[in-house]
């Protein structure tokens, strides 16, 4: 089993703790493929707990994204290289006079894939038309268990997967 796969949950309310308070120290990071500061907001941690506003993730998924959060402003102050790219138009929340409304934006995000200690991890940096760039995700490598033909997380060390 890998590193980053779920155990139980006492040690997923440490690992949520950690990177909870490890997230908000974080202001932004200078990526030198955009040469500009890229923002990590919560967006990008509520991305990481909730897949939609109204469906959160669960423990399972949330743990190795959290685990791996440290490595999202590494990964985007060593990048400079761009791994994949895709535009789609969405609606977006947008605040107007006063008020919350979904409004049909542009939205542009962006890969970066880096190794750090033996991981392999995915960055995504979202921007929607007419604002800044910020982090939206991190998610960790993983592989299709041939027998039950359920997710591995690996942490691309044989020896401990």
């Amino acid at each position: 089993m890998g590193r980053f796969n779920f155990k139980d949950e006492k040690d997923f309310q440490k690992v949520k703790k950690e990177a909870e308070d490890f997230y908000e120290k974080i202001e932004s990071v200078f990526c030198p493929y955009f040469k500009e500061k890229i923002v990590f907001n919560i967006k990008g941690l509520k991305h990481l707990k909730f897949k939609s506003d109204r469906q959160a993730r669960s423990n399972k998924d949330q743990y190795p994204r959290l685990k791996l959060i440290h490595f999202a402003p590494k990964v985007l102050q060593c990048s400079s290289t761009l791994q994949g790219i895709w535009k789609i138009k969405r609606f977006e929340d947008q605040k107007t006079n006063n008020r919350w409304e979904k409004v049909m934006k542009e939205v542009t995000f962006y890969e970066f894939i880096a190794v750090f200690e033996d991981i392999r991890i995915k960055v995504i940096i979202k921007e929607v038309q007419g604002g800044e760039k910020h982090f939206f995700s991190v998610i960790p490598f993983w592989g299709i268990d041939k027998n039950s033909s359920t997710r591995i997380l690996h942490s691309g060390n044989p020896e401990h997967d």
